[in-house]
């Protein structure tokens, strides 16, 4: 497991908790993470609370417990370069139905969002990031043992020196408490391709 005293805000959030193996942050409305794609905005507010490593090969997992309840609420894992490279993966609250499992990749300035629908009722979530160089997996999972691949990606900043962590952010008019646990740092579990 990851000491969490190794962890550094990138936007330190008004209201939070840091405990050995657990974080908790609560919302601000307003903040988010975004750049220019489809919205026509940017949003760089959101907090982050990372560790850095030169690894080049490695995984980081971590566990969320959440109780979004407004549009795009979220929390989930990030590695955040700078404000234009850096990549997501959360589950954005939507409505009383619905929520996105998602992740989003921003190179040089330009955000993408992928994402599956799935149940409102979903208020727990693990999450794996792994690095092979500058190529990244994320990969998501309900129970923490079974991990389902959500994306491949190139990140053109991701070469050398990288922060990782945690976010949690309310993008409209909301507030909401996002839990971290079970925060673990392995060898890298995404294989070489063969």
């Amino acid at each position: 497991m990851i000491n969490t005293s190794n962890f550094k805000w990138t936007r330190t959030p008004e209201r939070y908790i840091i405990n050995k193996n657990e974080v908790v942050i609560t919302t601000q409305p307003n903040t988010d993470l975004w750049q220019r794609t489809y919205y026509g905005f940017r949003n760089d507010n959101a907090p982050v609370l990372q560790i850095t490593t030169k690894d080049k090969y490695f995984s980081f997992t971590v566990k969320t417990q959440f109780d979004s309840k407004k549009r795009f609420d979220q929390c989930g894992i990030v590695m955040y370069l700078n404000s234009e490279n850096w990549l997501k993966a959360s589950i954005e609250f939507e409505n009383q139905s619905i929520q996105r499992l998602g992740s989003v990749v921003t190179n040089l300035g330009y955000s993408d969002w992928a994402t599956t629908d799935i149940s409102s009722t979903v208020k727990t979530m693990w999450y794996r990031l792994s690095r092979r160089e500058s190529d990244y997996c994320i990969e998501y999972s309900y129970d923490g043992m079974d991990f389902k691949q959500m994306r491949i990606c190139h990140m053109w900043e991701g070469d050398d020196e990288i922060n990782f962590g945690i976010y949690a952010c309310s993008p409209e008019q909301s507030s909401f408490k996002a839990i971290f646990t079970e925060m673990e740092l392995t060898d890298c579990k995404w294989p070489a391709h063969k």
